[in-house]
């Protein structure tokens, strides 16, 4: 892939060798740029303009979080955290500071490639509504329709509503309050069991096997994640 069409990643990290490991590993596909603390992270994010940044919360001068939280007040570039910190708390912290998604460390790089395109994809503009495919699920937003195996799929708007949600996320994990504020109004307690009980209910309607999903997946401890395939405008 010429260097000239390649998406620029910027990767904070102030651990050398992870920096070397992702440098080589993204180096064929994404033209790779490094900064060693949060605050170069931040000059290089307005300097070099990424389309995406690799995010470590361990940094020597500030928090990632706090790296986060500055990047979006002035920008929704895509931010993935890659952190050895594996705690619930950890990750929803992060994902409702604004991140696009979390990888703990160790991690396959081929599951880091799969979360970078997700990431891009999700933030690239449509023209028009997409219409989803997983296999045999079909949903078009722009008809409000949902099909399984070519059937239409009765839903209630609250579970269109979260469905819609997950789709224009497809392929990003949704903590529960993320999910909560954008489908109803209200507090969390009193709300997130409605969301358990509408996950469940959109599982047996679109799910060959309820109990083992394969379109809305659990993160434990954290949220939800649409699992994608294929998005087309």
């Amino acid at each position: 892939m010429s260097s000239v069409h390649k998406k620029r990643i910027l990767i904070v990290d102030d651990e050398r060798a992870i920096r070397r490991f992702l440098r080589i590993a993204l180096d064929q596909n994404y033209s790779v740029i490094e900064a060693e603390n949060g605050q170069e992270g931040l000059q290089l994010a307005a300097s070099g303009r990424p389309d995406l940044v690799i995010l470590d919360l361990g940094l020597p001068d500030m928090h990632g979080i706090e790296v986060l939280t500055r990047l979006r007040e002035w920008t929704q570039i895509p931010v993935i955290i890659v952190s050895v910190r594996e705690s619930d708390r950890d990750k929803v912290t992060a994902l409702d500071a604004g991140a696009d998604d979390y990888l703990t460390k160790p991690f396959s790089i081929e599951e880091l490639f799969a979360r970078i395109r997700a990431a891009l994809r999700n933030h690239a503009d449509f023209e028009s509504q997409p219409i989803f495919k997983n296999g045999s699920l079909v949903i078009d937003l722009a008809l409000r329709s949902v099909k399984v195996n070519d059937q239409p799929v009765a839903l209630t708007p609250t579970e269109y509503e979260i469905i819609r949600v997950l789709v224009k996320n497809a392929g990003k994990v949704l903590t529960h309050s993320q999910l909560i504020m954008a489908v109803w109004t209200g507090n969390y307690e009193a709300n997130s069991h409605l969301l358990r009980v509408n996950i469940s209910n959109l599982r047996r309607k679109i799910e060959s096997n309820p109990l083992l999903p394969c379109h809305i997946l659990t993160e434990p401890g954290v949220g939800y994640r649409l699992q994608e395939i294929e998005t087309k405008k």
